[in-house]
């Protein structure tokens, strides 16, 4: 009986553990068939290619083959286009990698937020981060919108989630886990109706990274902190934690 063989796959090392003293098992990111584990074979030994090759957040081809839960990993190679982010943009994309390793379901297919990863990965990597540190921010929160929509965690941003009101302009809005989008306490975290409209129609677009990453980056300082908060609220509660890993990690590195 034929064994299953994949070729050529666009993907990225979301974790990797050891597996034995020679081998790893990777958590891998793929275009066409979602969040796959594999076992790469000899690939701590200093003589394997696939040594240099295996880094989180750089865009690999990757060949495997198997039917089992961890497919056996064949061939890698690196697609080049950037180097490796560097300081709080490298933390930021393994912040990426823990959300995706806590919400994607195995061998689940996602190929537009997959080019959409592919795309903050970009922005983290790009030149001149301290310039960048906004449109760092705007990406990651563009991603965090087209993840939990990707799921089925973002309720419509246009109505109010119990009642399919629609929203009105300047009354201000509150995503809550749970119960979506409803009007906000005075002190509450929101957004007027008009934004999260907005912000809507960016997820519709044929390209919604892009589109979102510069609805989000046309808010003031504000409002994206507004919206950063619920998202972060919304993600904590669907991942199960009161702050992620990679969150804390920040943290404390910032009060060092």
């Amino acid at each position: 009986m034929a064994v299953k063989r994949t070729s050529h796959e666009p993907a990225y090392v979301l974790h990797r553990y050891d597996w034995s003293e020679s081998s790893l098992i990777l958590e891998v990111f793929t275009r066409h068939h979602g969040r796959i584990a594999l076992v790469a074979k000899g690939a701590k030994r200093p003589s394997s290619n696939f040594r240099p090759v295996l880094l989180p957040l750089q865009p690999l081809q990757l060949s495997y083959g198997g039917d089992a839960e961890i497919r056996s990993l064949k061939a890698a190679e690196w697609m080049g286009g950037h180097v490796m982010p560097t300081g709080e943009a490298l933390l930021s994309g393994y912040y990426l990698n823990e959300l995706l390793l806590r919400l994607l379901a195995r061998d689940d297919a996602h190929e537009a937020l997959f080019d959409a990863y592919a795309g903050v990965v970009q922005v983290l990597a790009g030149d001149h981060a301290g310039a960048q540190a906004a449109t760092q921010a705007a990406a990651l929160r563009a991603f965090e919108l087209l993840l939990l929509r990707e799921v089925g965690l973002l309720p419509a941003l246009d109505a109010e989630t119990l009642t399919l009101a629609p929203l009105e302009d300047d009354v201000r809005y509150a995503l809550v886990p749970e119960a979506g989008l409803r009007q906000a306490a005075q002190d509450e975290a929101a957004l007027e109706g008009s934004e999260w409209r907005a912000v809507e129609h960016t997820l519709g677009e044929r390209a919604p990274f892009p589109a979102a990453l510069r609805q989000v980056a046309l808010m003031n300082a504000g409002t994206n902190s507004s919206l950063r908060n619920q998202l972060r609220t919304l993600l904590n509660y669907h991942c199960g934690v009161a702050t992620l890993r990679t969150r804390q990690m920040m943290r404390d590195l910032q009060a060092l």
